[in-house]
């Protein structure tokens, strides 16, 4: 039974043209998604310095006290 309903959603086309726009789509989601994961490891990096730096200002403001 199981064969048959997914059986369904499997398409190949005979015309390999037609794998044009979803090649086209997959790239540019693709590029998205690494484009978008190397913004958050920048930011993530960005704010990892700041923690870095509150750190050592609280382990300043500690000796001082």
């Amino acid at each position: 039974m199981a064969n048959i309903i997914f059986g369904l959603f499997l398409y190949f086309p005979e015309d390999k043209t037609e794998y044009i726009p979803a090649a086209i789509s997959f790239t540019a989601f693709f590029i998205a998604a690494v484009l978008t994961m190397r913004l958050i490891i920048k930011i993530s990096k960005r704010q990892e310095e700041k923690a870095k730096q509150l750190e050592e200002q609280l382990k300043k403001q500690q000796v001082d006290d």
